[in-house]
């Protein structure tokens, strides 16, 4: 057990806050961007097999048991010629994947004509579209991708002004297959929309004699407009997912405006420092009357404004409570006037959970939303064969990677609501993570901090305290104003600044949240308090960040292992940026900048724990010229196992030193032999400073301990 004392850490993390605070944080001076040695670099081989379409990102890759693969086209550019000018779900008519560890094509080409740029291209087989934002879906009562208010209206901003997360349809992510049938040929495909009121479609999927595959978009479902979601209040930013062992599908709640706390900062350092300027969240402005403009609202109040993390994620909150049934507030062309909404109103504590659709083949499906796996922005779950051991990724700058065991396999409660476990944040250990050393260089040692531990039903419970919380209260709990009145910007300015300085009353205090630490710290995780048991799991990441852990990934986007995975097997980790937290001198990890990102992988041990992350695949630095970066991987959003123990490397990329805009589909093979026998030959393949891959200026990797965080049990 490593061990600390808590306030001893807090005073050094005060000091640099208030540090950053001047300048606010978030707002630091980009830094010059050096040569990392060996980045980009890839332990194995990388091979691309596809571009997308100008504009779009390569999301919700999916694979039928026939090796058939299919993607989303996400976001494309309007300006492409049909049919990639829409958002859409599409697979590669022609090819297969045989699943015998070699790859059954030759690598696709950099695009080089504007004709090649647009469209979406790949080293064989025809992208064959299934569906396409807002067709006709359910006999024609819905659109698909279009979430619906409760009397049947499209919630798109033709129908509704206001602040849009994303236009409606125009951003499908995850998908996942569910079979129906023994040989895969007939089931369901359930598709992530990444907005706000979020959606989840199902679209009943065949497979024709010649291999082609058929969407019955007649009897497809906008589960979002099913009483049972709403029910649950619907979701937001559904991002990636999984399919679970127990064969139903797991979609990310990607809620970017959990955070209470700015970047770097904690909520004990509000509490040093007497006030919350410089250090709020978007969290706390949640039920502000137009909460996504608290970002200018603050650079208007403060000459020291700071970056509100998370506020540009509360676009669209005001739309999830049409969606939830609240009667629309007065609206100019501009957006939603002051006037509050007071009828009914999102309770932030019931988003960002991993939702299980059970029973996928049932007139509605039945969702479930695991709370007690904590509430976070969630790119993705990897749910191990044991059923119980649970590994999640959430999105976003200083975020976390986190465990969930639950007490028995998941499917074993009847009831999914008593489904019942210890939450864990990481703690990085070793000191050679905590110097300026090249990331290829440095596997990441972690332990695990238990956090909590719960029932879903219990957590469920604590959540519904904060339901009937509306905009009228953002007011009247922090000013004297009351309903009825006028609402004036002195009279928001006012709500505003309350709770900058004290935090908002509305829902988890600051005070509560730091009392829970203490408990922590003197008496261990299951010593705490019953009414601050709750904190751990609704407000994760400042929990976590309150006792110590490691919180410090930025924007890590993907976690799958291969179906079945057993000890021995690995997990793979994409960070989409290393940088930032990563790479600053605060914390236990300060890694040389590689903002493409680092895909790590970490075997599964007798317990499906896992305790190092080694990294296989290094992106290229932002100033590495096109004929390195064209051919390297980018910014890695979603992986996904192939059943052969290949990688397939979605990319959200920035475009750096490319000769091409457009994001790539690559596919990994990892090379099999260990660490320790690495010569830097050809199973190095390099660019940068080591075109071999190999750095006799960076020999070995230290296995030391760092200094201690927390109780970790």
């Amino acid at each position: 057990m490593v061990e600390f004392t808590r306030r001893n850490l807090m005073a050094t993390s005060v000091a640099a806050a208030l540090g950053a605070s001047v300048a606010g944080v978030g707002q630091a001076t980009e830094p010059e961007d050096p040569d990392t040695p060996r980045a980009p670099l890839v332990r194995g081989d990388l091979t691309r097999f596809s571009t997308t379409a100008f504009g779009a990102e390569v999301t919700g890759p999916c694979v039928f048991g026939d090796g058939t693969l299919l993607y989303s086209l996400q976001h494309p550019d309007r300006e492409n010629p049909a049919p990639y000018d829409k958002a859409g779900i599409g697979y590669f008519s022609g090819f297969q994947f045989t699943f015998d560890g070699e790859n059954e094509f030759d690598e696709l080409s950099t695009p080089e004509s504007n004709e090649e740029r647009r469209a979406v291209r790949s080293a064989a087989g025809d992208y064959e579209l299934l569906g396409r934002e807002r067709d006709p879906i359910n006999g024609g009562t819905e659109l698909l991708g279009v979430p619906q208010t409760p009397d049947g209206t499209n919630i798109t901003s033709e129908n509704f002004s206001g602040s849009q997360y994303a236009d409606a349809g125009f951003t499908p992510d995850c998908n996942q297959f569910v079979p129906m049938n023994d040989d895969g040929t007939e089931g369901y495909l359930f598709t992530n929309w990444e907005a706000s009121p979020g959606n989840i479609s199902r679209i009943p999927l065949s497979q024709t004699e010649d291999g082609e595959w058929e969407a019955d978009l007649e009897n497809a479902l906008n589960l979002a407009n099913t009483e049972a979601l709403r029910e649950l209040g619907g979701t937001r930013i559904n991002c990636y997912g999984d399919r679970s062992p127990w064969n139903t599908m797991l979609s990310a709640e990607e809620n970017y405006g959990h955070p209470r706390v700015s970047m770097t900062a904690t909520v004990g350092d509000i509490v040093e420092k007497g006030t919350g300027k410089g250090l709020r969240g978007a969290h706390e402005f949640w039920n502000r009357p137009n909460p996504s403009e608290i970002q200018s609202a603050v650079d208007k109040y403060y000459d020291e404004s700071w970056y509100v993390q998370g506020y540009w994620a509360i676009t669209g909150v005001e739309l999830l409570a049409y969606y939830l049934g609240a009667d629309p507030v007065d609206q100019s062309s501009s957006g939603n006037d002051l006037t509050p909404i007071g009828d009914t109103y999102p309770n932030p504590y019931r988003y960002g959970y991993i939702v299980d659709f059970r029973e996928p083949a049932a007139e509605t499906p039945e969702p479930v939303k695991y709370y007690v796996m904590g509430r976070a922005g969630w790119e993705c779950p990897d749910v191990q064969t044991d059923e119980r051991t649970v590994y999640l990724a959430s999105d976003g700058d200083s975020k976390g990677i986190y465990k969930f065991v639950a007490d028995r396999p998941i499917p074993s409660y009847d009831d999914p609501m008593d489904v019942a476990g210890t939450l864990y944040a990481p703690y990085v250990t070793n000191r050679d993570a905590a110097v300026e050393r090249p990331p290829a260089d440095v596997d990441l040692e972690i332990e695990w901090v238990e956090l909590g531990h719960a029932s879903n039903a219990e957590v469920e419970s604590w959540i519904a305290e904060y339901d009937d919380v509306t905009q009228v209260d953002y007011l009247e709990r922090h000013t004297d104003w009351e309903e009825g009145n006028e609402v004036t910007p002195d009279i928001l300015e006012a709500a505003d600044r309350a709770v900058v300085e004290d935090g908002n009353r509305d829902y988890v205090t600051d005070e509560e949240i730091v009392e829970w630490a203490d408990q922590y710290e003197r008496r261990g995780p299951d010593g705490v308090d019953e009414e601050l048991r709750r904190i751990p799991f609704i407000e994760t990441r400042a929990a976590a960040k309150e006792i110590g852990a490691s919180i410090e990934f930025n924007k890590a986007e993907g976690i799958d292992s291969v179906e079945g995975a057993r000890p021995g097997d690995y997990v793979y980790f994409g960070v989409s940026e290393l940088n930032d937290d990563m790479s600053n001198e605060q914390g236990d990890i300060q890694l040389d900048r590689v903002d493409g990102g680092v895909v790590y992988r970490a075997e599964l041990e007798s317990d499906y724990n896992v305790s190092t992350l080694e990294p296989v695949i290094v992106g290229p630095d932002a100033s590495d010229p096109a004929d390195i970066a064209d051919d390297a991987l980018i910014n890695v959003d979603n992986v996904s196992v192939l059943d052969d123990g290949r990688v397939l490397c979605c990319e959200d990329a920035d475009q750096f030193g490319r000769s091409y805009k457009n994001d790539c589909l690559y596919v990994y093979t990892p090379e099999e032999r260990g660490r320790g026998d690495d010569d830097g030959g050809d199973h190095d393949r390099g660019h940068g400073n080591d075109p071999d891959g190999h750095d006799e200026d960076n020999p070995g990797r230290g296995r030391g301990r760092g200094r201690g965080r927390g109780q970790f049990l």
